[in-house]
């Protein structure tokens, strides 16, 4: 049954927007891509979800690319997001190769009535919305849905072949390229994730001098010499300990981000080989076992930690950390449960949210947890929080650490005198937090999304990701104090009323498919909240997407922490292709006396 058979008709409201990027800088309307297949991808270049979903799409552009026009709608959830040259800088860092609205007043993510980013709406050739999905995962649910829509409107004589808006910007080659972290071997060598180029660049002592580059610089996932092998989206480094590299056989650990991969360099010979990861993202399954059978998802950063006995990954895609033990090759769960938030405690049981920076100080192990703008450290085996609340509170305020505010952070280090540098990427600034007073300073301004820092002899040196180059501090800057503003996400709370709200989330199989329910159930549902005593009744994980939700008495505000997942496989066949669909949602609600007592999240539907 064709799609648009399925579902009431809706017309697709129309794109609005304040500019419109890899359109030769002209306007884009719905009215006229009448006759073409159009996805609409609402994103956000900060989102973690949102990359991995580019790259699910890439596929689906080039088998539908006469019938299909894809519009990245970008809704930014930070400040900085907002801004044309955050944007502009997004679209060419992550090579968007489709046409891109920037929404920064979320005007067309109101009107498609989108709850989380990232969320994919079809529109058929005739301008009525067809599917709509959540999260990531959908690009075989996609590809049917397209290719029924392709069937039918070809019948109709409702579908145009060829012609497409998108028009590429020309990049202009350099030695770096978007480059996220750097580290410094015994020879003062300074190596650099290159992460537009797809490779590891290594610099002379000055940090301008090339002087070799791992990497044939072109996205992919080759192993073999240094002018062979290949990378996607390289982020984080680690070098190994003298003994350690001797027994694994390798100097250096690449977090080939959008590989789903850990890579080891042998510094000597120039050769790379693939050390941990299948190169399929995690959705579901083993976190433990041997490194080349698990699935990893995002890796962004990396650094050896002796006290923990190998590397600690930031698992980005899952909002947990991995440790690695190139030794023995083994990986397993080191702390984070998936579930995306700022909850302090136990290592197993805590919330992370997209953790990308890693920095150790002896027994303690510190982390920049971007999406919740925060400075965290484990030690002893349990998680704190020095500098951030939770997923939707950001600014530039310096003091102290209790009222202070970051923005999207990415990067830290641990300076010479003890005290933590911190690459605060969307405030565009490196801030200081002494742990021994609690106060955070500003250290530098004005720098273009600084991704990663290095301490040197001479210097801090700051990778400062959208100008292409690295920058030193003098070790000797004072510290600032900025007062700035305090910020929250300016997505619309969800009203509800007071009491009862009957909550469900919709998932229906994709065309051909059904659940899969071979093993047990085939649908999971976990419900948490922020503060955690918002929910009376309802919070906890079970298998039924529908669930009686009651808000406790005196909460005008707050946030319900929503994760589900639900498998499906192919129907009819003797050997079913099987894959398992999963959102994470953090929807802002509101109690009103007169707002709604049900509340429905759509993982994917028609």
């Amino acid at each position: 049954m064709a799609p648009e058979q399925r579902q009431a008709r809706v017309r697709a409201p129309e794109l609005a927007g304040d500019v419109w990027l890899n359109t030769g800088g002209e306007q884009v309307t719905l009215a006229q891509l009448r006759g073409k297949i159009v996805l609409l991808d609402f994103w956000t270049s900060g989102c973690i979800n949102c990359l991995h979903v580019l790259d699910e799409l890439r596929p689906l552009e080039e088998e539908f690319a006469d019938v299909l026009v894809t519009i990245g709608v970008h809704s930014p959830k930070f400040l900085h997001e907002g801004e044309a040259a955050a944007i502009e800088a997004a679209v060419r860092r992550y090579e968007v190769h489709h046409p891109v609205l920037n929404d920064p007043e979320m005007t067309t993510w109101s009107q498609y009535a989108v709850k989380a980013w990232p969320t994919l709406v079809v529109v058929d050739p005739q301008g009525y919305v067809v599917h709509t999905a959540a999260g990531e995962g959908h690009a075989e649910a996609l590809r049917r849905v397209i290719a029924g829509l392709v069937e039918t409107h070809d019948a109709k004589g409702t579908l145009r072949r060829g012609g497409n808006p998108y028009v590429p910007v020309e990049d202009q080659p350099a030695d770096l390229r978007f480059p996220s972290k750097a580290v410094v071997t015994a020879e003062g060598r300074i190596l650099v994730a290159d992460t537009g180029n797809h490779s590891i660049a290594e610099f002379a002592s000055d940090g301008e001098t090339l002087i070799r580059r791992f990497g044939r610089g072109t996205r992919g996932r080759a192993d073999g010499a240094f002018d062979v092998a290949s990378f996607a989206e390289p982020s984080g480094l680690a070098l190994l300990p003298a003994d350690v590299a001797e027994q694994a056989g390798y100097h250096l650990l690449v977090a080939d981000t959008a590989n789903h991969l850990l890579r080891g360099v042998d510094l000597v010979t120039g050769e790379v080989t693939t050390v941990a990861g299948t190169g399929n993202q995690w959705r579901d399954g083993e976190t433990d076992g041997d490194a080349l059978s698990i699935d990893l998802t995002s890796p962004w950063d990396v650094v050896w930690w002796e006290a923990a006995g190998g590397a600690v990954v930031a698992m980005a895609g899952n909002h947990t950390l991995g440790l690695f033990d190139p030794r023995t090759g083994r990986i397993s769960r080191f702390a984070g449960t998936t579930v995306e938030g700022l909850r302090d405690g136990a290592a197993a049981e805590a919330f992370f949210a997209q953790t990308s920076g890693l920095a150790v100080q002896g027994g303690r192990l510190w982390l920049a947890d971007a999406e919740t703008s925060a400075l965290r450290y484990l030690e002893n085996g349990t998680v704190h929080t020095a500098i951030g609340t939770d997923l939707f509170s950001f600014g530039h305020r310096d003091g102290d650490a209790a009222d202070a505010l970051l923005q999207h952070p990415l990067g830290v280090a641990v300076l010479a005198d003890g005290t933590i540098a911190i690459a605060d990427t969307y405030n565009g600034a490196i801030r200081h937090y002494d742990p021994s007073t609690g106060e955070v300073a500003t250290l530098a301004a004005g720098l273009a999304e600084p991704s990663g820092l290095l301490v040197t002899d001479e210097a801090l040196l700051v990778v400062e990701s959208a100008a292409h180059r690295l920058t030193p501090l003098p070790s000797t800057a004072d510290g600032q104090q900025v007062a700035g503003d305090a910020h929250a996400v300016r997505r619309p709370p969800t009203e509800l009323a007071a009491g009862v709200v009957e909550f469900s989330v919709v998932f229906t199989p994709p065309p051909g498919e059904k659940l899969d329910d071979r093993f047990g159930p085939s649908t999971r549902l976990q419900v948490t909240a922020a503060p955690p005593e918002l929910l009376a009744e309802g919070e906890g994980t079970g298998t039924d997407l529908t669930r009686t939700l009651r808000i406790a008495e005196g909460h005008t505000e707050g946030v319900l922490q929503v994760v589900a997942q639900a498998a499906s496989c192919d129907a009819g066949a003797e050997h079913p292709v099987c894959r398992v669909t999963r959102q994470d949602w953090g929807v802002p609600i509101r109690i009103t006396p007169d707002g709604p007592d049900r509340l429905q999240l759509i993982l994917a539907g028609a």
